[in-house]
């Protein structure tokens, strides 16, 4: 008998990672039970969606970089950022603006200049103590794509036979001397 691949199988002795803490970072450990009683009894979506994010491994909670932080907080000085994650610096941009965000981490230099113009850089638990159901904030995430996932390929199921078709191979160059046998080359009547 076999595995119906279409519902998935069973997967059965799996406890779900909202249940058991997997990180071994003592403050983390912290927030996620901070926050999973704020969650529990001011019954807020925001206080749900941090813990959701606290759980989270470091592949799905990508940094942010200030200048995105700032296109995104344009016209929202009165509220503060949150960012379940890291907050690095840009060195693209020449000026900071004025912004109040809380983040995990924040490199040096991105401190720096937030508190440089005239900003703040809170902790979870500062955050928790100002607006425990997450008033007057915006929840942000940084860009989860990366170079890496060009060369992934889609979701493998029984029903798509085109998992690696147009996947960016592992290639060294783009030269003319790599990967460039018959059926690639433009000599050898190769179209795209």
């Amino acid at each position: 008998m076999g595995i119906d691949l279409k519902a998935g199988g069973r997967r059965t002795g799996h406890k779900t990672s909202s249940k058991t803490i997997k990180t071994n970072d003592p403050y983390r450990r912290l927030l996620i039970k901070l926050y999973k009683f704020l969650e529990r009894r001011t019954e807020s979506a925001f206080c749900a969606t941090v813990v959701k994010r606290l759980h989270m491994s470091k592949v799905n909670a990508p940094p942010m970089g200030l200048y995105r932080l700032s296109k995104y907080m344009k016209n929202k000085s009165d509220k503060t950022a949150v960012i379940v994650g890291k907050v690095t610096d840009d060195v693209r941009m020449l000026e900071c603006p004025k912004l109040s965000v809380c983040a995990l981490k924040f490199t040096e230099t991105a401190r720096k200049r937030i508190l440089a113009a005239g900003g703040e850089c809170l902790t979870f638990d500062q955050l928790a103590l100002r607006a425990p159901k997450g008033s007057n904030t915006v929840l942000l995430r940084g860009n989860k794509s990366r170079e890496a996932q060009s060369h992934f390929g889609h979701n493998t199921s029984v029903l798509n036979p085109h998992t690696h078709d147009g996947v960016k191979p592992f290639v060294r160059s783009k030269g003319r001397k790599f990967e460039r046998a018959r059926g690639r080359s433009r000599n050898c009547g190769f179209k795209v």
